[in-house]
């Protein structure tokens, strides 16, 4: 019998050791995740190994028509995290992205939803859980992977403050709201705030997703998404006299250009802002 491993068996290998790896680096499960199912589709989609790999079949991958800007930029960001931990392990001795062309990130805006539409959508949240979900992403701009994983420890009464963890285990220190705050006062002073119902440890984002989903679907807004919400909260900040600095630190971003993709979708502001030049005397 031949104890060599298969291809496919190598390929299961190298992707359980780059895992190992991006935990290692601090990396959250879930961007481990979605970059290890976009190499096993690349891998089945071109019939490659990452042995094999080459600019070739990175180009047909990332080259489909129907990918959108953002998947194409995203995929192969992806793929070359990858030939570079290869490189670097010294699995390969090249980088095939070397040869590929680099897709253009795109210039992404938020999708806020203005804040009567968030009144209306928190109006139909048909149970406590729910609402607070959304208290927390659009009072406090949490992501739905953080609004999951919150516990009691987080939240100190006395100093006014949430501890939010984020991308990559970040973890900063922001005000807490006052409606939040309310909030705290109903829920666990110690442990996860919103447990799982069947199995030990929080609720999954992905249930957080649905339950806010469903009510944006009962308030008569299908096409929007939770993370809306988070947008809502940034754009709103802004409108309200927040400067650009204030509202970096109260959406944990690093860098600022990103808060200032914000601006971009203050129309009103604009409006009024250049209603108010004047040539004439």
């Amino acid at each position: 019998m031949n104890d060599q491993p298969t291809l496919w068996d190598d390929t299961e290998q190298l992707l359980s050791a780059w895992r190992l790896w991006q935990v290692a680096q601090g990396l959250s499960h879930r961007t481990y995740e979605e970059r290890e199912n976009t190499m096993r589709h690349l891998f089945t989609y071109t019939g490659a190994t990452p042995r094999t790999l080459s600019a070739f079949h990175i180009i047909v991958y990332c080259g489909r028509e129907d990918l959108s800007t953002v998947s194409r930029w995203s995929y192969h960001t992806t793929i070359r995290a990858f030939c570079a931990w290869m490189l670097k392990t010294k699995v390969r001795g090249d980088d095939p992205t070397d040869e590929t062309p680099r897709p253009k990130r795109p210039r992404a805006k938020p999708r806020a939803i203005p804040f009567g539409v968030v009144r209306d959508i928190y109006a139909k949240a048909n149970r406590a859980r729910t609402r607070a979900y959304i208290l927390l992403a659009v009072l406090q701009g949490m992501r739905i992977h953080e609004i999951a994983k919150i516990r009691g420890e987080d939240i100190d009464l006395e100093r006014g403050t949430i501890t939010i963890t984020g991308k990559g285990g970040a973890t900063e220190l922001v005000p807490l709201h006052r409606e939040v705050r309310a909030l705290a006062d109903e829920m666990p002073k110690h442990g996860y705030w919103f447990p799982a119902y069947t199995v030990e440890g929080c609720v999954g984002r992905k249930a957080v997703y649905a339950a806010v989903k469903g009510t944006m679907q009962r308030a008569g807004h299908p096409t929007l998404k939770p993370h809306q919400l988070r947008h809502a909260y940034g754009t709103e900040l802004l409108a309200c006299g927040a400067n650009t600095r204030v509202v970096q630190g109260l959406m944990r971003h690093v860098d600022i250009s990103t808060t200032e993709l914000y601006t971009d979708v203050l129309w009103e502001s604009k409006v009024t802002a250049l209603g108010a030049l004047r040539l004439a005397a």
